[in-house]
């Protein structure tokens, strides 16, 4: 079965505004954050927890890209925000800012969101040493 990606990725203008999209998004969640009164040590520890998302490739790139995407996605650090907000729980707030600034940070710098096809395929375009700037 052939998995090749046939999908043709975004460029030009419009994958330069979702690079910057995700540039806003990135100082908008910091910014947030600073405003929760949550130390900056926990920005720090937490910045990169997303990332371990990369694990379930272990277990084949179909489960890999689930994983990756349910982590990279900008659903569920909305949800989290929305939650922290209805209870008053400025921790769950800066979890949810820390986790959206994240994703705000892998989308300024091209990482998208990844198809099932492999790790490299990305909504974005793909990464790695065979994308196509490489």
């Amino acid at each position: 079965m052939d998995t090749t990606l046939t999908t043709r990725a975004v460029a030009g203008t419009p994958r330069l505004l979702l690079r910057l999209e995700g540039l806003v998004l990135l100082a908008g969640a910091s910014w947030a954050f600073a405003h929760t009164g949550q130390p900056w040590w926990l920005y720090a520890v937490l910045f990169f927890v997303p990332d371990v998302s990369f694990a379930a490739y272990a277990a084949g790139p179909r489960l890999g890209s689930m994983a990756y995407n349910a982590l990279h996605s900008t659903i569920g650090p909305a949800i989290l925000g929305l939650i922290g907000l209805a209870l008053g729980h400025s921790l769950l707030i800066g979890i949810a800012a820390v986790w959206a600034a994240h994703v705000g940070f892998d989308r300024m710098l091209g990482y998208g969101l990844k198809y099932a096809t492999g790790f490299s395929d990305t909504h974005l375009g793909r990464i790695g040493l065979k994308s196509a700037g490489a």
